[in-house]
């Protein structure tokens, strides 16, 4: 007797024949659910590949990442949170759950631990501020650190990282 299962479509209580995840009446679903499964099988596997090879890349960021799981860190990002009352510093709307650096550690690992450094963000400025980042000072993967200056001001980061695409304003005009 062939091995089976119950249908996959919903409210369907016949029985499907294994490897297949529908009956013979609902089977034009049963390639569909299965690109459904490769797709987040395929995101599962990128998201371990970033986790354990690209965030590892090198010693230094080996170093930053194992930061991030030390009594320290934990200690520094509950200060920040509180201090900035969970509100992003950047946009001053969205409620911060994010602790990032002003100062990218990549550009100067000595501020990795100085809460100065420190502000509240959320999720949509922290995305902007990186991009902003990879620009200015040449963080990120495959890129070069630029010798540039450091900007600390919050106010002056905002006001970079909103610019849109294509449209450089000058650093004169800001006071750093």
């Amino acid at each position: 007797m062939p091995r089976v299962r119950r249908c996959k479509y919903l409210g369907c209580h016949a029985f499907a024949v294994m490897p297949n995840h529908y009956c013979q009446t609902h089977i034009s679903h049963e390639q569909e659910y299965l690109d459904r499964r490769n797709k987040y099988h395929e995101s599962k596997q990128t998201r371990w590949k970033y986790n354990h090879v690209t965030r590892y890349r090198n010693s230094t960021k080996a170093k930053q990442n194992k930061f991030y799981h030390t009594r320290v860190w934990k200690n520094l990002r509950k200060v920040v949170l509180q201090r900035d009352y969970h509100l992003c510093r950047y946009c001053l709307k969205g409620t911060g759950t994010i602790v990032d650096h002003i100062v990218p550690v990549e550009f100067d690992i000595n501020q990795i631990d100085n809460v100065n450094n420190l502000v509240t963000c959320c999720r949509d400025c922290h995305a902007k501020k990186t991009r902003w980042e990879q620009k200015y000072y040449g963080t990120g993967l495959h890129n070069q650190i630029k010798p540039v200056p450091e900007i600390t001001d919050i106010k002056t980061i905002s006001k970079l990282m909103n610019v849109p695409d294509g449209y450089e304003k000058p650093l004169e005009q800001f006071n750093f």
